[in-house]
């Protein structure tokens, strides 16, 4: 079992993801430059009002943006695996836990469901008009691939992370983008169509 120096945040960060950070506080300073000198992992946990998960992901600094005067740092980090925390340790600064790693029951997909999710993901694209950047459709994490390219909020991506089956992970990130684009295309049919109804009242 491993002890893992843990950073919580109010976000959500899923394995493949990549997510820039600023690390002001002395404590994170010294996790980080810990994890820099050894090439070594901290976890990310999200936090909020209601308390610390018990269920994070390994992240890993791929690149030191900016380092400033006073020991703060801009990175960019990528999640790796899932950890669940076994027990809270004290000694550092910074907390740290043991953390037991997290695998999935069920690993496969169906090719069909991916191909819906994926095309859910370029309908979302279009609707938005921007460019997309599609991840590879046999990829085993497909549903976080997809999850690190949209913000579904971290109560969402949160809910994902704890799911232990890749099949039932993408059908929920499947219904998530079909939703987004929905919402998104109403919200513009409304705005239009109040739009119109101001002019023709403008007009009388």
């Amino acid at each position: 079992m491993d002890e893992l120096g843990l950073f919580p945040l109010g976000i959500v960060l899923v394995p493949t993801e990549r997510v820039p950070l600023h690390i002001f506080e002395l404590r994170y300073q010294e996790l980080i430059g810990e994890c820099l000198a050894h090439d070594g992992e901290f976890g990310l946990v999200f936090a909020d009002d209601d308390g610390m998960r018990d269920i994070g992901t390994r992240a890993s600094v791929v690149d030191v943006l900016d380092r400033f005067d006073d020991g703060r740092l801009n990175i960019a980090v990528e999640g790796r695996e899932r950890f669940r925390i076994v027990a809270e340790k004290e000694g550092r600064s910074f907390l740290t836990a043991e953390v037991e790693p997290i695998a999935d029951d069920e690993v496969v997909s169906d090719p069909s469901a991916r191909e819906v999710a994926l095309e859910h993901f370029r309908k979302l694209g279009r609707v938005v008009e921007t460019d997309v950047d599609e991840p590879d459709e046999d990829s085993g994490v497909l549903s976080f691939e997809l999850a690190a390219r949209v913000d579904f909020g971290p109560e969402r991506k949160q809910e994902l992370l704890e799911l232990r089956s890749e099949p039932e992970r993408l059908r929920v990130v499947s219904e998530l983008l079909e939703r987004a684009a929905e919402a998104i295309t109403l919200e513009r049919a409304l705005a239009e169509s109040a739009s119109q109804n101001g002019r023709g009242l403008q007009r009388h």
